[in-house]
C-alpha cells in the first residue's frame, strides 16, 4: 500500500499530467476532423466512451447515485463541460478557426473562473492569484499573437469565433457548476451519466446540420481511439478529481497552460515553429499559473 509521502507526491503530479493530456485534444481533432465533419465525430467519441465506461462500471460494481437530483446536476455538468465546450472547440476548428486562436479564446476561461468563484461559490480570489491569471493571460496571448495576426484578415473570423465563445462560456460554467452542485462522485458511473445526455443531444445536432459521413481512415481511428482512451477517459477523470480537490480557480488556472504544450507537441509532431515571443510567452504562463495555484 503506497505511503502518505508516496500519495502526496501523485497527487501533486496531476495538474501536470492533465495539462499534458488536455493538451492533446486539438492534435486529435487536427487528425480526425478531415475525415468527418465535427459533431459527428464528437457523437463516436461519446458512445464509445459509454460503452467502454459502462462496462467498466458494471464489472466493478461502481456506485450509482441515490437521487434524481445527483443524476440531473451530474448530467448538467456533462453537458456544460463536454457538450457544449467540445462541439465549440470541434466546431470552430472543422470550420477553419485555427487551434491557436481557438486555444487564446478558451484561454480566457480562468479570468471568467475567478469572476464566478466569488460570487457562485463564495471562493476569495487573493490579488496574488488575480495578478497570476493576468500574466497567465499574457503569456498565452504571446505564444498565439502571430496565428492572431494571420487570421485576423478572414472575413468569416466572426462566425468561426461564434463556437470557441460558446466553448469558453460552456467550460467556465460546467467548471463552476460541478464544483457547486457536485463535486464527489464516482468518476466511473459519473463518465456513464455525464456522456450519456452528451451523446443524445449532440447524434441529434449532428443529425440536423451534418451529412454523418464518415472516412475511416488510419488517420481517423487513431484520432478516435485516442480522444476516446487519453482524453475522455484519462483526461476527464484527472479534470474531475481536481474539481473534487481544489478551488475552481486553481483548477482553471491549469487551461493557461493548455495552448503552449499544444504549441510544444505542434512543433514535436508537426514541425510547427516557435518564435522567441512563443517561447516567452511560454515561461510568462507557467510563471502565472505557478502564482495562481500558491
Amino acid at each position: 500500500m503506497p505511503s502518505n509521502d508516496q500519495a502526496s507526491a501523485s497527487a501533486r503530479l496531476y495538474p501536470l499530467l492533465f495539462v499534458a493530456l488536455w493538451s492533446t485534444g486539438f492534435l486529435g481533432a487536427k487528425f480526425g476532423l478531415p475525415d468527418a465533419e465535427p459533431l459527428i465525430f464528437l457523437s463516436l467519441r461519446y458512445a464509445l466512451v459509454l460503452v467502454l465506461m459502462g462496462v467498466v462500471a458494471l464489472l466493478s460494481r461502481a456506485p450509482w447515485p441515490r437521487s434524481r437530483r445527483e443524476w440531473l446536476h451530474i448530467a448538467v455538468s456533462g453537458l456544460l463541460v463536454h457538450a457544449v465546450y467540445l462541439g465549440g472547440v470541434f466546431i470552430a476548428i472543422g470550420h477553419g478557426l485555427p487551434a491557436g486562436i481557438t486555444a487564446l479564446v478558451v484561454g480566457l476561461q480562468p479570468v471568467l473562473t475567478a469572476l464566478g468563484a466569488g460570487a457562485l461559490l463564495g471562493e476569495r480570489v487573493r490579488p496574488a492569484q488575480w495578478l497570476g491569471l493576468a500574466l497567465g493571460f499574457a503569456g498565452v496571448s504571446l505564444v498565439v499573437a502571430h496565428k492572431v495576426a494571420a487570421g485576423a484578415s478572414s472575413a468569416s473570423l466572426f462566425t468561426m469565433l461564434l463556437p470557441a465563445v460558446i466553448a469558453l462560456f460552456g467550460i467556465t460554467a460546467g467548471t463552476l457548476y460541478q464544483k457547486r452542485f457536485c463535486p464527489s462522485f464516482d468518476l466511473r458511473s459519473g463518465s456513464v451519466i455525464q456522456f450519456l445526455p452528451c451523446l443524445v443531444v449532440t447524434a441529434l445536432a449532428a443529425g440536423l446540420t451534418e451529412t454523418m459521413e464518415v472516412r475511416w481512415t488510419g488517420h481517423f481511428v487513431f484520432a478516435l481511439a485516442w480522444l476516446v482512451l487519453v482524453l475522455s477517459v484519462g483526461a476527464v477523470s484527472l479534470l474531475n478529481l481536481l474539481i473534487r480537490r481544489g478551488s475552481a480557480v486553481n483548477v482553471a488556472s491549469l487551461f493557461y497552460l493548455t495552448p503552449p504544450t499544444t504549441a510544444l507537441f505542434a512543433w514535436a509532431l508537426f514541425g510547427e515553429t516557435l518564435s522567441g515571443l512563443a517561447l516567452a510567452g511560454m515561461a510568462l504562463a507557467v510563471f502565472g499559473v505557478w502564482l495562481a495555484r500558491r
